[in-house]
């Protein structure tokens, strides 16, 4: 039986909410009720709700007056994607700021019948973590998501949340807590962190970095590295090479700030901040790496919204069924091809085979694209497409072995961004998987009922087995791409007749 989000009927339901943070109010209209959120609007606007909320207890007069204004706009848009439901979630600013229910008086006099949630410190951390559990679900380590106003932990066992907290280390509280000293900020991250005595037992483990200045730090770090992605969800540092960036950035004059690579103007004044809240996070906890990700609050209310039995799929393969259901000529193959490659990959461990599978079901992704094209065109969407279920390296195998599967040549050039994501054997891996495919659809021209007449036998040289009378023979093609096939291998290759 074919799984549910490949057989299911294309779903084009929209929904739509506004994160309304202490720094910035972005508005997410998703598509659809899949495994993995598909976004089709984002914009933000920097209001700075949260600025001067230490010193004076209130929401800044300035930032409200446009909160009115942008929300208007965003309710509008909502309306004209006809987005339902659309939802308005505030954050620490407006929970925490005397006048916050006033504000919230004036939005829902504004936006009749949107419903407009202040979450509590919790609930934030909950839907945080649920967003980030979208993406990995068997996430194990501490969620960190940084904010204006507050800093939310969670701490994750498997994918199981705990010790949900929500402490003021948001990037404009802590400046302002600390009088815009870096050197300050330090002693107030460091007291507050060391209240939360379960930190220590994070040692060994990962943290997940969540929230735009964090993500920011990243960005910073892709600049300098030259690293061939530049994509921030998924993307992964070691403790030292955390803890060195945060230090640089923790102690940049502000004109030193403005020089580093990577560095998003808005987030200036912010990221000394960010840096202090990370680099005390990594001294107290001693995680291995960091993890950054761009889902959060949003994908954890969009999930919430996502039947459960879609929710527990895998989210790696429900996007090679997404794929599968979009482009495949014939969605029973998918299955087929995986039983078929089985011979080629005995020693196979568990997570190489869930990327085989997966490929196998993103397999017939380029078969409306030109065939001049259709190498690099399968490669860069499956490197740069936003699904979160794709880490780094997945983006990677899937790329190279997809290129390889339309006959791209393992050196070309635009193949190249993969090689430093993975291991020798992976790109091994890959190159056989690939060459592979490209037998199979040869032998099948898309059909699982023409692949059930072949059969691949692994031994002392590589065997192709055909049935007779099933509508497939060994033609200069097949024979061709079954010695190449060979080749990879380190074989030998012959023909079979099966009855």
């Amino acid at each position: 039986m074919l799984p549910a989000s490949v057989t299911r009927t294309p779903d084009t339901r929209r929904r739509a909410v506004v994160d309304l943070g202490s720094n910035s109010v972005r508005l997410v209209v998703f598509e659809g009720s899949g495994r993995n959120p598909v976004p089709i609007f984002n914009e933000k606007a920097v209001l700075r709700l949260g600025r001067g909320l230490q010193a004076t207890g209130r929401l800044n007069e300035d930032g409200t007056a446009q909160a009115l204004t942008v929300m208007n706009r965003y309710a509008a848009i909502a309306r004209a994607m006809q987005a339902d439901p659309f939802e308005v979630l505030a954050t620490a600013a407006v929970r925490d700021a005397a006048n916050g229910p006033q504000f919230i008086g004036l939005l829902q006099a504004r936006l009749p019948g949107v419903p407009i949630r202040v979450l509590s410190g919790e609930e934030e951390a909950e839907l945080s973590a649920a967003g980030l559990l979208c993406g990995i679900p068997d996430a194990h380590g501490l969620l960190a998501d940084i904010g204006g106003g507050s800093l939310e932990l969670v701490r994750l066992d498997r994918g199981r949340r705990t010790n949900a907290r929500t402490l003021r280390l948001g990037v404009i509280r802590l400046s302002e807590r600390a009088g815009g000293d870096p050197v300050r900020a330090r002693a107030i991250a460091e007291e507050d962190l060391a209240a939360e005595t379960w930190l220590p037992e994070m040692a060994g483990r990962d943290l997940y970095a969540v929230g735009g200045a964090w993500r920011a730090l990243a960005r910073i770090h892709i600049a300098q590295t030259g690293y061939p992605l530049t994509l921030l969800h998924h993307y992964t540092i070691s403790r030292e090479e955390a803890r060195d960036l945060a230090g640089l950035v923790a102690t940049a004059s502000r004109r030193q700030l403005e020089k580093l690579p990577g560095i998003p103007r808005r987030r200036v004044d912010d990221l000394p901040f960010a840096a202090v809240a990370l680099r005390r996070l990594l001294r107290l906890t001693g995680v291995r790496r960091v993890i950054f990700s761009a889902n959060g609050l949003r994908e954890g209310w969009y999930m919430r919204h996502v039947a459960e039995t879609l929710r527990n799929e895998d989210p790696l393969l429900a996007a090679g069924h997404e794929y599968a259901r979009r482009f495949a000529r014939d969605p029973a193959l998918p299955p087929a091809l995986l039983r078929w490659t089985d011979a080629l990959f005995p020693d196979e461990t568990g997570e190489a085979r869930r990327l085989r599978e997966t490929a196998c079901w993103m397999s017939d992704i380029g078969s409306r694209d030109h065939p001049e094209y259709r190498a690099e065109q399968a490669f860069l969407r499956i490197l740069r497409q936003p699904n979160i279920g794709l880490d780094h390296q997945a983006r990677a195998f899937l790329g190279l072995t997809l290129a390889l599967r339309y006959e791209a040549e393992p050196e070309a050039p635009f193949l190249q961004p993969s090689r430093p994501l993975l291991s020798p054997d992976a790109v091994r891996r890959a190159i056989i998987l690939g060459v592979a495919l490209r037998l199979a659809y040869t032998l099948s021209a898309g059909t699982a009922q023409l692949l059930t007449g072949t059969r691949l036998v692994l031994g002392a040289r590589l065997t192709l087995e055909l049935a007779e009378g099933t509508g497939v023979f060994a033609g200069e093609s097949v024979t061709r791409r079954l010695d190449r096939l060979a080749q990879t291998l380190g074989l030998d290759a012959t023909t079979t007749l099966a009855a």
